[in-house]
């Protein structure tokens, strides 16, 4: 079974999304809604790891495989600064929280193959609170773009 390989994914792409999130708190922290909503969903993250972590026990979890590491790395390995950096930070953890959001989707056919209710539980909570950082992040780089591409000259 393969699922052991989507579950190392999707915990080593939490731990990344949520070491991110703290990342770009850190280095916006002139910016309190981004500085303490980025704290909270890094929260949220480690949080679905831990809720993670009972089914990794139970079916385990495959890391071996390089392929995750080809498209996130190790996530945000500092921030930018200014206006355009803000919006470029925000939409580095889009792509992460992107990454995040299909790895769930991928977890959840799967348990629904296996008819696994205590994943698909799991999955559900998680993802949709994924879901919301997703609509969060688009909805501040819109409002940051104006700023960053128009009038910061």
């Amino acid at each position: 079974m393969n699922l052991k390989i989507y579950l190392g994914l999707l915990r080593k792409a939490e731990e990344t999304l949520a070491r991110s999130y703290r990342e770009v708190a850190d280095g916006h922290g002139a910016e309190p809604d981004v500085h303490f909503l980025c704290l909270t969903l890094a929260k949220q993250c480690d949080e679905h790891e831990r809720k993670l972590q009972p089914v990794v026990e139970r079916y385990g979890e495959d890391t071996s495989d390089n392929e995750p590491e080809r498209l996130h790395a190790e996530g945000l390995a500092g921030t930018r600064s200014g206006p355009v950096g803000l919006l470029r930070d925000l939409q580095d953890l889009y792509l992460l929280a992107s990454l995040v959001d299909i790895t769930w989707t991928m977890i959840k056919q799967a348990a629904s193959a296996l008819r696994d209710e205590e994943l698909l539980a799991v999955v559900e909570k998680c993802d949709s609170e994924t879901t919301i950082q997703l609509q969060w992040l688009q909805t501040r780089m819109k409002q940051a773009a104006p700023q960053a591409l128009v009038a910061a000259r």
